[in-house]
């Protein structure tokens, strides 16, 4: 079977791994550069901490699992400490730990003196402050992780063709042509859209509607700082929630910092302001020792690929079943899953993981209520 997918991001990358697995012939479409979307501004949490509803949850618990039997030199299996103190942060912590604890998610109330040998170089918090250890948790270097996919692609002969800005998609009983901006066409048996935040531009050249939250619009959602920080001597060896600022190791001593109740001020079209990277810096200090000294290495606005209605959209957007999308705010977890869960409905397999999330619910023209903005630790 001849696909084409587009976009080369981890999810596209992913997908197109896993029908290379199946001996697909594959022809991947980018239009800038491999994990210049989404990718490659992502605090890359692995998990299904707040994921809801219910089938919201149980893929992403299915895709934490994907991680762990995927694993690589991308991956940090080292769980994930939330640590809260006021009393709005503990009331909210208790009810998902309930919730959790109940859909069988391992989660561990700890001490502060576990949380001190997780994590020696915490701010010991006041007295009172509580704290949850999420053992199956992870995080990734992204970009480490679209390598190694992208790579098994391509050494399975899959083909990758850089600044092919995708502008006709042409369907017939026969298969389907992918038209790119400089005129190159590329022909398949099926089409798989895998655009990002792009992917309501995409699918419409197909005639198929997938509501996307754009951005340049729907900033308060849509829109996160992500803050790299120059090398640091602290010890840090996972993911990190403290109230209002969320970090885990980027690598060579540097910290990837997240304050999501300073996000309602992220305009992908402005730098990071000075201020907010003083403040993150400011409240990294409040939370981990040994950082002094610290400067801010990068400093991005991160923009998140959100469908309408804040759900994953997996599935055939047309009665051929020649073009099927896939968008999700959940790339980085979900890539591992979704490689082997697209490519078996690419080969005619259903996934009962993906069925709830069909592109088919947004047919009316609409896509359900927006979801709220994250400001909270555990969300994202």
């Amino acid at each position: 079977m001849r696909i084409v997918v587009i976009g080369a991001g981890v999810v596209g990358a992913a997908v197109a791994a896993g029908l290379t697995r199946r001996g697909a012939q594959v022809t991947v479409l980018e239009a800038r550069t491999p994990g210049s979307g989404t990718t490659s501004t992502s605090l890359a949490w692995v998990n299904a901490n707040d994921k809801t509803p219910k089938e919201y949850f149980d893929l992403n618990h299915a895709a934490v699992r994907a991680h762990h039997r995927l694993s690589g030199d991308w991956f940090f299996p080292t769980g994930n400490l939330e640590c809260a103190v006021s009393d709005e942060h503990k009331e909210r912590l208790e009810a998902r730990v309930q919730r959790l604890t109940g859909m069988g998610y391992p989660v561990e109330r700890i001490t502060a003196a576990r949380a001190l040998t997780l994590e020696p170089d915490l701010v010991p918090p006041p007295p009172g402050t509580e704290y949850v250890f999420f053992p199956e948790e992870a995080h990734v270097h992204p970009l480490r992780l679209l390598g190694s996919l992208l790579g098994e692609a391509r050494d399975a002969g899959a083909a990758l063709a850089c600044g092919a800005e995708v502008t006709a998609i042409e369907t017939s009983s026969s298969g389907v042509t992918v038209t790119a901006a400089d005129g190159r066409a590329f022909d398949g048996d099926v089409v798989v859209t895998c655009a990002g935040r792009w992917t309501q531009g995409v699918a419409a050249l197909a005639g198929a509607e997938v509501p996307m939250l754009d951005p340049a619009v729907s900033g308060a959602i849509t829109n996160g700082f992500l803050v790299t920080t120059t090398p640091v001597p602290a010890r840090l060896s996972r993911v990190l929630h403290s109230d209002g600022l969320n970090l885990r190791p980027d690598g060579g001593g540097r910290l990837l910092l997240q304050s999501l109740p300073l996000d309602g001020r992220a305009d992908p079209a402005v730098p990071v302001p000075g201020d907010v990277q003083d403040s993150i810096l400011a409240l990294m200090a409040r939370v981990l020792r040994a950082v002094d000294g610290a400067t801010v290495e990068r400093a991005v606005v991160g923009r998140r690929a959100m469908p309408g209605d804040g759900l994953t959209v997996a599935g055939f957007a047309d009665a051929e079943r020649r073009v099927y999308t896939v968008a999700t705010h959940s790339g980085v977890t979900l890539a591992p899953l979704l490689m082997g869960e697209v490519a078996g409905e690419v080969y005619g397999e259903e996934s009962p993981l993906l069925a709830p999330f069909r592109p088919s619910r947004f047919a009316d023209g609409t896509a359900g209520p927006a979801p709220a903005p994250a400001r909270r630790p555990g969300q994202q």
